[in-house]
């Protein structure tokens, strides 16, 4: 079997070394990358001298062809491919011959790697930042048409108070909008080309870095060799930003089966976005929205895993890195189905705002209106929440409903039963940020402002 490093060893590998350590079973995702990656350091040879035009044009071709060959699926992959750097640099050899044996001229597969990584990385997290804006954009969509629709507001999943539906789904698209940014800013640290480092201390050859990170249109090219090779910060660091994006599709997603639920039925999932049961046959069960719960904890171990495996390893390149992959490559499938999952449930979704204002319109849910009428005409808060408090107890207690109980309080009276009648406790939110119709109206100009700019950091 012939490997990168037959040379040093007397004999072939042990089939169970193989197949323990051969990782072209996921790396192969890679390739494209690879290739890239490949091109650019071929042209690098090239201008150095370290090539000439015509083995240049040669590797090019090999590569233009190899890359052909596996994105038709007509590449044929040999026993000794341990990788997807050893697969492209064999069938290069195999086409372009000793030119081709020139490739990997002034480079390690330690840089080769780090390198492609890199790129998969800025790549796939500005496609899932497109998606999240997305999903942003349904719910930036469906608050504008929400109109004047309200719903409680819960801490503790007790009813609180009033808040607009549009003010609740902003809610979430402020969330992910940290999202985006936190993508965006791994996506600027991770822009640093590693190629020319080598296996750990770069090359005696007259290599020329920054010209092929110029070539990837990476922004900076590495300061440290070693550094360069072993850093996999890059990928804790995208996974951190793809996990927190599936623990904010994890709190929209409990908020859906909440709304979802015959105890709230505030909406009702669209058919196409809903499961049946094998057994229960007037169920519609929130899959979607259960899944990505259960997806969160998923990334959450993707990303733990990684930070143990990184925590121990000496400088510089260790072969546990290969381990970066898998995780990687799950966090981003995950999120991406996730979040158009979501996206298309939520801008299917049917709210029953008729059954949101039942529950909102609950007398108790204006009690900290009344409070602070009460602070407005001059007693003190603390004062204010106890009066409050001790009628809602006694209606609690059935002396009587909680309006006529206080029109019988000469501090309150029948001006602040007003603020009883449905509807009207949720138009009194008035600060900036809150959740009543100016504030939310303002709102929603200033998150839509902020769709734009973001789309078009990622456009």
């Amino acid at each position: 079997m012939s490997t990168l490093w037959q040379g040093r060893f007397d004999g072939d590998p042990a089939d169970e070394l193989m197949a323990y350590t051969t990782s072209i079973g996921f790396d192969v995702r890679l390739a494209p990358d690879d290739i890239a990656g490949s091109r650019a350091h071929v042209r690098m040879l090239g201008r150095v001298g370290l090539l000439d035009d015509a083995e240049v044009d040669e590797v090019l071709a090999a590569l233009d062809q190899t890359e052909a060959e596996l994105a038709a699926g007509d590449f044929a992959f040999a026993p000794g491919d341990e990788d997807i750097h050893t697969a492209v640099e064999r069938r290069v050899t195999e086409l372009a011959g000793e030119a081709g044996a020139k490739l990997h001229t002034g480079r390690s597969r330690n840089d080769q790697v780090a390198t492609d990584l890199r790129l998969f990385c800025k790549r796939e997290l500005a496609d899932i930042a497109a998606d999240v804006i997305a999903l942003q954009q349904v719910l930036l969509d469906r608050a504008t048409t929400a109109g004047d629709a309200y719903l409680p507001g819960y801490t503790h999943l007790q009813r609180a108070q009033p808040v607009l539906l549009a003010h609740h789904l902003l809610a979430h698209g402020w969330a992910l909008a940290r999202d985006v940014d936190r993508l965006a800013d791994a996506r600027t640290r991770l822009d640093v080309s590693p190629l020319g480092a080598g296996a750990v201390a770069g090359s005696s050859l007259p290599l020329a870095p920054d010209m092929a990170a110029a070539e990837l249109g990476f922004a900076a090219r590495f300061e440290n060799s070693m550094d360069a090779v072993s850093d996999r910060d890059f990928v804790a660091e995208a996974l951190f930003a793809l996990t927190m994006v599936a623990i904010h599709l994890s709190r929209l997603g409990e908020e859906v089966v909440f709304w979802t639920s015959e105890e709230a039925g505030f909406a009702t999932l669209d058919d196409a976005y809903a499961t049946g049961s094998s057994m229960l046959p007037q169920k519609k069960n929130p899959d979607i929205a259960e899944l990505a719960r259960a997806k969160a904890g998923r990334l959450i171990g993707n990303l733990t895993g990684l930070l143990a495996t990184l925590k121990g390893l000496p400088l510089a390149y260790n072969r546990d890195l290969q381990e970066d992959k898998e995780p990687l490559f799950d966090a981003v499938d995950q999120i991406r189905l996730g979040v158009r999952a979501m996206t298309g449930l939520m801008s299917s979704i049917t709210f029953n705002t008729d059954a949101m204002a039942a529950a909102a319109d609950a007398p108790t849910a204006a009690a900290t209106d009344l409070a602070e009428h009460l602070v407005a005409g001059g007693m003190p808060f603390r004062d204010a929440h106890a009066v409050v408090g001790d009628l809602v107890r006694r209606s609690l207690e059935g002396e009587g409903s909680l309006a006529d109980l206080m029109r019988a309080d000469p501090r309150l009276g029948e001006a602040a039963a007003e603020l009883l009648v449905p509807g009207v406790p949720v138009t009194r939110r008035t600060t900036a940020g809150g959740a009543g119709p100016e504030p939310v109206s303002a709102q929603i100009e200033r998150f839509r402002a902020r769709l734009f700019t973001d789309a078009a950091r990622f456009d």
